[in-house]
């Protein structure tokens, strides 16, 4: 159907119906009969076009076969029937008011339709776009901070999710794609719902700042990009973020939904790419910027005007909203609140400005607004640290390290633990360093517990020491195994002396046994009872096996 609602013509209708099919037609409707088929359509439609012999054609029709009519008229103008319709349809069907489309689909056509129509190609004529509507009114400047404290979050959970996948992320599904329990595991951490999780991170992805990895078993994680994104200015990667959100045909509204075969559209899938996304993204904020600094709009005239503006062209839609570009307009008023594009549902300053004048403009009118980050924390005798706001990326990356994050909020709370302390111990810092560093920036005095608690784990850290060796070297005389390290052709082997009568090599025990008995030694393969290992002739065993 047409954005009018209307059907096809009379003649494309009837086009490949049988002539005897279109002079039964002819009959039924009182025309006399024609010579060919093109007479006969064109009889048809003069009929239809006719409005003094359509009125009297239709004051013989049925009560029940004008209600058909009626449910037809505004489109959209297809119905389906059975192999044994109703009288009345059967009444409309015998005399060329519905045409056959298919075995079980008839249509109105289009001639019949705007009969019915009194000639209006629309049921209520809107010469005049829709007026978008003010749902609220508010004082600029809070707008404007709001919607930067929004920016900031957006901003380190970007940076959350990036250190939650660094040393490697989720595996990527075989059809492409995050599995829904990595989903719920990055929305968990995230501390955040399972569809907003997916914004955050289809974001990143359209940020460049994730891809996958390019190995055999391929993984998420961040990209180059990624650590030159961070060492930007909170302002410059705020507008590298809205700038990509602005132009990306990925929608994580779809997340959760099905496609066409019945199979669930996943995060990072290859079927969330929607060309009309950034047309309807872009239109919307626009709409925001017609209306006073201040203003939030009302959702439901905002959609109005869109369905104005853009009509759809196929039929209306089941329920308000339910087409994709509405859709995707109610998406972009939820993503752009999260993004701090919009806040308290007005458009921010700094908004108007990236739409209008640029990335550097947006920057300079958001920095103000944006904390300064912080380079001291305030350490407590509970074995916590309160940093009273965002903190510099050095000193974050650190404490990160040595304590738990415990609670977020206006200011984070950490927790030291003897796990997160030898984690910074096993990360290559020594307990003078981490005194050190935590005296350097906490503005209250290091608390004596939590001296105890890296010196008591640091006395106890590395005592017990692992390694790999796939074989070793046992001989009670220490100048043999001298010799042997001494020797040149021994550097492949990669030998190290654990003890003064063992050496660990890195090569197979096979391997280990055929190199010295090369170097002109007689080695001799030993079980791991200690007992020499006797093999007969031409036999083969593998090197030792795991459990």
């Amino acid at each position: 159907p047409s954005p009018t609602g209307l059907g096809p013509t009379v003649a494309e209708a009837t086009a490949g119906m049988s002539p005897g099919r279109l002079q039964e037609i002819l009959a039924a409707t009182g025309l006399p009969a024609t010579h060919d088929p093109v007479s006969a359509v064109a009889a048809l439609s003069a009929l239809f076009t006719d409005r003094t012999r359509m009125a009297e054609l239709l004051d013989t029709a049925p009560v029940e076969a004008l209600s058909v009519l009626d449910r037809l008229v505004w489109g959209p103008p297809y119905g389906e029937v059975t192999p044994n319709p109703t009288p009345p349809v059967k009444w409309l069907r015998d005399r060329g008011l519905l045409l056959p489309v298919s075995t079980r689909t008839v249509v109105l056509p289009r001639e019949a339709a705007l009969h019915l129509r009194a000639g209006r190609a629309h049921r209520v004529p809107e010469p005049v776009p829709p007026v978008v509507a003010a749902a609220a009114e508010r004082d600029p400047q809070a707008v404007d901070r709001a919607a930067a404290g929004q920016a900031f979050t957006a901003l380190s959970t970007v940076e959350e999710l990036l250190k939650l996948w660094d040393g490697g992320g989720p595996t990527i599904l075989r059809a492409g794609g995050l599995s829904v329990r990595e989903l719920k595991r990055a929305a968990t951490a995230l501390d955040v719902t399972e569809p907003v999780a997916a914004f955050w991170i289809e974001l990143a992805y359209g940020a460049g700042l994730l891809a996958s990895d390019g190995e055999t078993d391929e993984r998420y994680a961040p990209t180059p990009a990624s650590d030159e994104w961070l060492d930007l200015s909170a302002e410059d990667r705020w507008t590298h973020l809205a700038t990509a959100w602005l132009a990306a045909t990925r929608t994580p509204g779809l997340v959760g939904g099905q496609d066409a075969k019945g199979r669930a559209l996943s995060a990072l899938g290859p079927e969330l790419d929607r060309s009309a996304a950034p047309d309807v993204r872009r239109r919307v904020l626009a709409l925001f910027a017609e209306l006073p600094p201040g203003t939030a709009p009302e959702a439901e005239t905002l959609l109005r005007r869109l369905r104005w503006e853009r009509p759809l062209r196929g039929s209306a839609p089941t329920a308000e909203g339910s087409d994709l570009r509405s859709r995707l307009a109610l998406w972009t008023l939820n993503e752009a609140e999260l993004l701090g594009i919009t806040g308290r549902g007005a458009l921010a300053a700094h908004t108007r400005a990236l739409l209008a004048e640029g990335e550097d403009t947006a920057a300079a009118l958001l920095s103000p607004l944006l904390p300064e980050p912080l380079d001291h924390v305030l350490l407590q005798a509970d074995l916590t640290a309160v940093a009273p706001g965002p903190l510099e990326r050095p000193l974050a990356d650190t404490l990160s390290v040595l304590a738990d994050v415990e609670s977020k909020g206006g200011a984070t709370v950490y927790r030291f633990t003897p796990g997160s302390v030898r984690r910074a111990l096993d990360a290559g810092q020594a307990a003078s360093d981490l005194h050190a560093f935590l005296a350097a920036h906490s503005r209250t005095p290091v608390p004596q517990p939590l001296s105890y608690l890296i010196d008591d784990v640091a006395r106890r850290h590395g005592h017990l020491r692992i390694g790999a060796a796939s074989a070793y070297v046992r001989c009670d005389d220490e100048a043999v195994l001298n010799e042997i390290l001494a020797d040149r052709r021994s550097t492949g082997l990669r030998l190290r002396r654990l003890a003064p009568t063992v050496l660990a090599a890195q090569a197979d025990p096979g391997s280990l046994l055929e190199a010295l008995r090369d170097m002109g030694y007689a080695p001799a393969a030993e079980s791991a009872e200690g007992d020499v290992l006797i093999t007969r002739a031409g036999a083969r065993r593998t090197p030792p096996r795991t459990p």
